[in-house]
Order: C-alpha cells, then structure tokens, then sequence
C-alpha cells in the first residue's frame, strides 16, 4: 500500500487523527482560497513551508491541498484520489518546498491560483485540529478562520468607510465578530475583513459592492456549509 493512500486510510474520510493539521487544516486553507478566487482554479502553484515542506508527501498535504481546490469538503472519501481528480478537471498545479522560513508559522502554505483572468495569493496557516488562519490576502494582511460569514472589502482608504461599513450590516441585525483593516500606504487600497455570525442577504452584498470606492467585495461563507 502507497504512503499517500495509508495516510487517509488510517485517519478516515473525516480525517480526525494523528496528523488533523496536515489533512483536514489543509482543505480548509484550499476551499477558502477557492471562495476567495471565485471557483476552482485553472492553475495553481503552491507552496509549502517550514514543517510542510518535510512532511507534505509524506503526510498526504499534497492529497488533501488538491482536494480542497476541487472544493472537496473534509470527508470527501475521493481526496484519496485527488492526482486523478485534478487531471480530469485540467487543474494544473506545481509544488514547491521551502524547508526554513522563520517569519512564517510551522505549518504555513501559500498558494498562487489562477481562474480565467484573476489570479489571486493567499497564505494560510493550519493551527492544529483541522483549525486555519487566513494570514494574507494578495498581499493584506487578513488573520481570519473561515468559520464564520466572512466579508473581505478592498475599498478605497476613505474616511467613514469603517463606520459606514459597520451600520449597513448593523442594519441587518448580524453580529460583527472581528473586523481589521489594513492598507499598503495612508489613502492607498484599504482591505477589511470582516468575520459575521450570520450571513448577509444577497441584496445588501449588491449594494455593497455598488459603492463608488468599493473596488472589489469577496463574501466567503462559513466554508463547510
């Protein structure tokens, strides 16, 4: 029996075990990439870091990122298959390791996808457990789970565009778990994300996203829903 494949058949499709943070946290890290993206990419370049990059063979990471980007869910029995499953939807993907990155977490990959014309960078950490971080997006810094409704707005830096965030979902009667903001330079792109406890209506995304100074609105549900 291949490493890969005992892998999976000793922690189960549901992939609780020894090894949660390289199988199940690596899924979460791919399918929230892919809500972020827009849907399953065309290519994909993904690398792994720091205790991954020793261990992402060995460990079915390399199975279980896969699977995620075809928007398999945790216990999907088919991300065992996941080689298979990529060639028949034309993913193309390449793998890189590198082995010591002291700025990033142990267990940290960043994954360069491409749909079409967009083309996106995320960086995402598996904090053990099948638990993730989001630490970046195309270069802001993010620090989401993707366990609750989530907004990520890249808007112009104006004044007032927090608040004025803040009271359209207010009027939805959603709570605001987090929010953090963070920007390249003082009145450059700002990007806010934003971590709900309950979802927005399709309505008030539009509106949103219909705003002036709002240049681009990613709304990523709760992942496994």
């Amino acid at each position: 029996m291949g490493t890969k494949s005992s892998v999976f058949d000793m922690i189960g499709p549901v992939m609780i075990g020894p090894s949660s943070s390289h199988t199940a946290g690596v899924v979460r890290i791919a399918r929230s990439s892919i809500k972020i993206l827009g849907g399953i990419p065309d290519e994909a370049l993904i690398t792994f870091y720091n205790s991954f990059a020793r261990t992402y063979e060995g460990h079915g990471s390399d199975l279980a990122i896969l699977g995620g980007l075809l928007d398999m869910k945790t216990d999907d029995a088919n991300i065992k298959k996941s080689f298979e499953k990529a060639k028949e939807n034309g993913l193309k993907y390449t793998f890189k390791s590198i082995g010591n990155a002291s700025v990033y977490h142990p267990n940290t990959i960043k994954l360069n996808l491409t749909r079409g014309d967009r083309k996106i960078e995320v960086i995402g950490e598996s904090l053990g457990g099948g638990i993730i971080n989001i630490a970046e997006v195309d270069g802001f810094h993010a620090n989401f789970s993707a366990q609750s409704h989530t907004l990520i707005i890249k808007a112009q830096d104006i004044s007032g565009a927090i608040a004025f965030i803040s009271s359209v979902i207010a009027q939805e009667k959603t709570n605001i778990a987090t929010m953090s903001v963070s920007r390249k330079g003082k009145h450059d792109l700002a990007c806010h994300v934003i971590e709900m406890d309950s979802g927005l209506q399709p309505i008030t995304i539009e509106y949103l996203k219909s705003l002036p100074w709002v240049k681009e609105l990613i709304y990523i549900p709760d992942i496994d829903l």
